[in-house]
């Protein structure tokens, strides 16, 4: 709201000259207060309708209506009260670029530029009028159009990020669904199949009942262990959604984020999940703990006397925690490290007075030659 005041308002710098005008005690008593009654009102019309306009839009009918009082009382004060009273043809000019459709604001705008033209050419010199008031009136009002059409521009790009990601989660639901009805269908077609037909033998041949009993077992177990391993697949943590997800929630968090935007490419499953871990849990204690401005995540390829290792890298600013060394019990760490060892990787943290890092390394298996690891820092 504030924003929005100070950018309307900044057009009020122009008032100095009505307002000189009738501080200067160059017109009677009567017109005076006139001139500050109208002054007013114009003032307060053209604050209300911008503003008004601008957070819900008024009816068609009262825009024009109050765009129509603007202009009159602009015309009626620079006629009785002279030259000095031209600016407010500016404001008239910025409230129809602020409240009518490109189109007739085009012709709204450049209407009233020649109207102040034509009548300050009886009012004032004309080198006086085209410099000083219908550049300004001009920009003001073209400037205004295009602050409208960067706002409605914004607002339909927020609306399409939104959109983009409800079909996102919806196609997730569909595939999600096809998979299981791929998985699933066949299994329970036959154990509906064989049950009905174990039902019929029980009279008669109970062994024969039996061995269809017993592939119905077989059949349900295998289904089982295709929803487990199907449903593993969907919660399995990656590397690059931990990468978007720390990001997210580090500038959520009002903290500077510098990480890459790619993983390595050609990380084994159970590497790329750990590394996923250790970030996730490394962001998540940046934001809880370390009272940061700036964190810093890095992904780099390390060649050292042991062999070649993967190094993430979690380094953040803040003075909220203390002391380094081996991960602290209770804090996830040691969880980070449990599973960092069942890859043979290592954790270290690096604590000093303004700063604290997170670093984790795993070792990578020798790639066949010319098919070297893509590093994503």
């Amino acid at each position: 709201m504030w924003q929005k005041l100070m950018w309307v308002g900044i057009w009020l710098a122009f008032m100095g000259a009505p307002i000189g005008d009738l501080l200067d005690g160059n017109h009677t008593a009567v017109p005076t207060a006139l001139g500050w009654a109208g002054l007013a009102g114009f003032v307060t019309v053209y604050l209300a309708l911008v503003l008004r306009h601008t957070a819900r839009p008024l009816a068609t009918g009262t825009v024009y209506g109050l765009l129509g009082f603007l202009a009159a009382l602009a015309v009626t004060l620079s006629l009785t009260l002279g030259g000095a009273w031209l600016v407010l043809f500016v404001y008239v000019s910025v409230s129809c670029g602020a409240t009518l459709p490109l189109a007739l604001a085009t012709w709204a705008i450049l209407g009233t530029t020649a109207g102040m033209t034509v009548i300050g050419t009886h009012l004032a010199h004309v080198a006086d009028v085209l410099p000083g008031l219908a550049i300004p009136a001009l920009l003001g009002g073209f400037a205004m159009t295009g602050v409208r059409h960067l706002i409605r521009t914004s607002v339909e790009l927020r609306e399409a990020r939104a959109t983009v990601a409800q079909l996102a989660a919806n196609e997730e639901r569909l595939r999600m669904a096809r998979d299981l009805h791929d998985l699933l269908g066949h299994s329970l077609s036959l154990i509906t199949l064989k049950s009905e037909l174990a039902g019929r033998m029980l009279p008669g041949q109970p062994e024969q009942a039996a061995q269809q009993v017993a592939d119905i077992e077989r059949v349900s177990r295998q289904a089982l262990v295709d929803v487990r391993a199907a449903v593993t697949g969907y919660r399995r943590v990656t590397l690059p959604a931990e990468l978007a997800g720390a990001r997210t929630v580090l500038n959520a968090a009002g903290i500077q984020a510098d990480v890459p935007t790619e993983a390595p490419e050609g990380l084994p499953a159970a590497e790329e999940e750990v590394l996923a871990w250790v970030l996730r849990e490394a962001a998540t204690n940046v934001v809880r703990h370390s009272g940061a401005r700036h964190c810093t995540v890095t992904l780099a390829e390390l060649q050292t006397l042991d062999g070649r290792f993967l190094e993430l890298r979690v380094q953040d600013d803040g003075p909220g925690r203390t002391g380094g060394g081996a991960p602290v019990a209770g804090n996830g760490l040691t969880g980070v490290a449990e599973r960092l060892e069942k890859v043979a990787g290592v954790l270290e943290t690096e604590a000093r007075r303004k700063g604290f890092t997170l670093i984790a390394r795993i070792p990578l298996i020798p790639d066949p030659p010319g098919t070297p690891l893509v590093s994503g820092s």
